[in-house]
């Protein structure tokens, strides 16, 4: 199983980033998705989620409205559309598949908010 995350990278402030998690070894759409991020000296932290069981998607206080959450089944891809980035986003943001006793992590990209 591996998630593949990319997408990361250096971006000025208010500025639009679309992080990728290509998965292979399991079927997303099987399992609950999200992504984490987790800033320098802090713990790592949920920011979205969509459920397996219904595609419901959850979002963190912090990023209702600038982040969206979505996936191509087609593809077995997850996605994550970042926008208004603050540079209190900055982060190592990572992708997250579970289902059961199964909990699977992508590798991690670093996203960097910074004029």
């Amino acid at each position: 199983v591996q998630l593949q995350a990319s997408g990361g990278g250096l971006v000025q402030p208010g500025g639009s980033l679309r992080l990728s998690c290509a998965a292979s070894g399991i079927t997303l759409r099987d399992h609950n998705v999200g992504w984490f991020r987790q800033a320098p000296g802090k713990e790592r932290e949920g920011v979205t989620c969509i459920t397996s069981s219904d595609g419901s998607t959850y979002y963190a206080d912090s990023v209702k409205g600038r982040f969206t959450i979505s996936r191509d089944n087609a593809k077995n891809t997850l996605y994550l559309q970042i926008n208004s980035l603050k540079p209190e986003d900055t982060a190592v943001y990572y992708c997250n598949a579970y289902r059961g006793w199964n909990d699977y992590w992508g590798q991690g990209t670093q996203v960097t908010v910074s004029s």
